[in-house]
């Protein structure tokens, strides 16, 4: 085993930091954020000596142009292109190109907001405990209606399916969470993100660190606020891309789906069957347990909140269950019929 899990008989550290970070931010448009992302990590991060590279997946809204003034002033921040677009290509370019100094590896976000000490935690979390990677629980927020309509959607167990990084915990050793702080070493060892993941990248590869021996902490002294997407269609790709993601981790490693892929994945057979109702009606049944949860949750949080978001909620999860359903059953077609 790589790791001995929690070390509490280390001795206690030295507050003044001596370890080098590489913190990553993989980004795609997210000119409104930012500027001000940066300015926070270089309060933070830049002071105690880290390496900030923004790994720009071709931004077309001035994001590159507002990294650039930053590296023009001299700040510790690094623009690097990537041509891949994707997140898990962006990071795994950054720690092959600025990674070998560095100690830990910490991935930030560009579409979320955190706490002052965000980092200062995650360091503080990795010299107390003896694994490979701290993760964070995720809590979701929003501005506009549909925003917020989301955010109570995810929140809530019918819309995260019970994920251990969507609640706020006291501390525990998890098989994935969302990705904070990771020693590069372990990184490295498992050979990166796979980059043929374009969604669930993550839980891929906490998968093989798993496989390895390495552990994984979820910290309960930290957490990170997601902003969703501000549209249904944005929603609909998303989590298309979740499903497809999903499917792609289930294949590769050979796993027994949970019942918490298999309830949402059955979300699409549902809606084909629904038709032969008029054969049998018992074919209407699943589609109609569905829109039952689904009116369910937005009774329940509509009271719950006193709000129209709330009373929007199912709408949200609805829109999260059908895409996610989509993208499971086709890349699992995908995926068949290539190996075939």
């Amino acid at each position: 085993m790589r790791d001995a899990g929690l070390a509490m008989n280390l001795p206690t550290a030295d507050p003044v930091r001596t370890e080098k970070v590489l913190v990553v931010v993989p980004c795609l448009n997210e000119a409104a954020h930012i500027g001000k992302l940066l300015d926070w990590l270089l309060r933070t991060e830049g002071e105690a000596g880290s390496l900030i590279v923004v790994a720009d997946g071709g931004s077309s809204d001035g994001t590159q142009d507002i990294v650039r003034r930053y590296v023009d002033d001299g700040a510790p921040v690094r623009l690097l292109h990537n041509p891949k677009k994707i997140q898990s290509a962006g990071i795994n370019l950054a720690v092959e190109r600025y990674g070998d100094d560095a100690e830990y590896l910490i991935r930030i976000d560009a579409h979320g907001t955190y706490p002052e000490d965000f980092c200062e935690q995650l360091m503080d979390e990795a010299r107390k405990v003896g694994c490979a990677s701290i993760v964070v629980s995720m809590n979701t927020i929003g501005a506009g209606a549909f925003q917020k309509a989301v955010a109570i959607a995810q929140n809530s167990p019918l819309g995260n399916g019970g994920s251990k990084h969507r609640v706020v915990n006291k501390g525990e050793f998890v098989d994935h969470g969302h990705h904070a702080l990771m020693r590069i070493k372990a990184f490295r060892e498992v050979g990166g993100y796979d980059e043929s993941f374009a969604h669930n990248e993550d839980a891929e590869l906490d998968f093989r660190l798993r496989k390895i021996g390495y552990y994984i902490w979820m910290t309960p002294k930290t957490v990170m606020e997601y902003l969703p997407r501000t549209t249904a269609r944005g929603l609909f790709k998303q989590y298309r891309g979740y499903g497809s993601g999903r499917i792609q981790n289930i294949l590769k490693h050979k796993q027994t789906p949970g019942l918490r892929q298999i309830i949402p994945a059955m979300v699409l057979p549902s809606i084909l069957m629904a038709p032969l109702a008029l054969i049998w009606w018992v074919c209407a049944l699943p589609l109609i347990g569905w829109l039952c949860l689904w009116g369910g949750l937005s009774v329940i949080e509509g009271v719950r909140t006193r709000s129209v978001e709330g009373f929007m909620s199912g709408y949200a999860a609805m829109t999260m269950h059908v895409a996610w359903s989509v993208g499971f059953w086709k890349k699992w077609f995908e995926l068949k019929f290539k190996a075939a």
